[in-house]
């Protein structure tokens, strides 16, 4: 686990943006069974989540369409919320950080860490506004 101090602030880049942080499995479940279309990104401390994901998922959001709803869920921190999120992503394996797009509780969308590792925020921002277009 890492500690609250250091992710503090990569929380709060996401929070800011309008994502829901969840900690627990069942905040997660609940969460994924909302209808309409939810985001979700498995934040990470690694050094593209900071340089890339997070800025891609925000720039994302500039768009008209956007999913209903923004998750996030902390690699290394909130193990259990972690847990839940990767279980609905099946059969994608555990990467992080990673984005998911889920329509009416169903896996419409991945993005995976070597989808994301050495790609820019704008290029990840339009993948996800691709998948808006098509699912949103």
């Amino acid at each position: 686990m890492y500690p609250e101090e250091l992710v503090k602030p990569m929380r709060a880049e996401l929070s800011e943006a309008g994502f829901e942080e969840l900690h627990t499995a069942d905040a997660v479940k609940d969460a994924l069974s909302r209808k309409g279309t939810t985001l979700v990104v498995v934040n990470s401390v690694c050094g593209c989540a900071a340089r890339n994901a997070r800025p891609g998922a925000i720039m994302s959001l500039d768009s008209a369409k956007k999913p209903d709803n923004l998750i996030t869920v902390f690699a290394g921190v909130d193990k259990e919320a972690v847990d839940a999120a990767r279980e609905q992503m099946f059969p994608f394996p555990p990467s992080s950080p990673s984005m998911a797009l889920f329509k009416d509780g169903e896996l419409v969308h991945m993005l995976e860490r070597h989808h994301i590792e050495g790609r820019p925020a704008d290029m990840i921002a339009e993948n996800l506004k691709d998948a808006y277009d098509e699912f949103c």
